[in-house]
């Protein structure tokens, strides 16, 4: 399985909301960055602490939080996703749309590094409104 295919299956986890198989590929000490700005923003070391830091909490704030990636770059140790992100936050009922980008890389098979960028402005305001 080439490293984009690891990643298209993470994605695929993602939309069945597979938590086991979304995690299957990290290494015990992946890193994980959040966009400066995102509302979960910083670098999360360990499954565990992404599950925790940054899935379970966009599962407690959002309603229909979607990442529609449209596309998978294939770079070799690096995986490029590109989509975007969709959602309702729950304490506003404020729908948002963003534009993002994943790099991914990976070793020996498994996820050791993750890094997001996106518009994290239109992301705020979902969570600002009211």
């Amino acid at each position: 399985m080439s490293n984009a295919d690891i990643i298209r299956e993470h994605y695929a986890a993602s939309d069945r909301g597979d938590l086991a198989g979304m995690t299957a590929p990290f290494h015990p000490a992946v890193r994980w960055t959040e966009a400066a700005g995102f509302p979960y923003a910083g670098t999360y070391v360990g499954p565990d602490a992404v599950a925790a830091n940054v899935f379970a909490r966009i599962q407690e704030d959002w309603d229909d939080y979607t990442v529609a990636i449209d596309e998978v770059l294939d770079a070799g140790d690096a995986v490029i996703g590109v989509g975007t992100y969709s959602g309702t936050y729950k304490a506003t009922g404020q729908f948002f749309a963003a534009r993002v980008a994943h790099i991914w890389r990976l070793a020996d098979g498994e996820v050791v590094a993750f890094e997001q960028f996106t518009d994290t402005e239109l992301v705020n305001r979902a969570i600002r409104a009211g």
